[in-house]
């Protein structure tokens, strides 16, 4: 099957066309998301230092689980709404107001754009 490529590759594509136009500077740092099938990552990152200032997953909800609850999942709208708020808190924190959004290739629906949505009402600009 030569010629065909996965959905993977697709966005890969898609997501290296976006960050030709898009970069991040320690003004207005990137905001970067990853979805994944079962969890959302989120990332603000300043790429004129090449370095990730603040994070938030929703990994980190299963972390400190006791071992009789069910692992929570991050891969439905209402966690990535969840992620959405944390980014923008930790953000505020570090004196970031505006970010630019990158949506890392992905189409602007559903979890992206819960994310987004959320991270808006927090108070980042974009």
């Amino acid at each position: 099957m030569i010629g065909k490529t996965s959905k993977d590759q697709t966005r890969r594509k898609v997501h290296t066309r976006i960050r030709k136009k898009i970069v991040g500077t320690s003004e207005r740092p990137r905001l970067s998301v990853y979805r994944s099938v079962s969890h959302v990552y989120a990332q603000v990152i300043d790429d004129t230092k090449g370095a990730t200032l603040v994070s938030a997953g929703t990994v980190e909800k299963g972390k400190g689980a006791a071992k009789d609850e069910k692992r929570p999942t991050g891969g439905n709208v209402a966690s990535a709404k969840e992620i959405g708020k944390l980014i923008a808190e930790r953000a505020k924190e570090k004196g970031i107001k505006k970010v630019i959004f990158d949506r890392g290739g992905y189409l602007y629906h559903g979890r992206i754009k819960a994310l987004a949505d959320a991270a808006r009402e927090a108070g980042l600009e974009f």
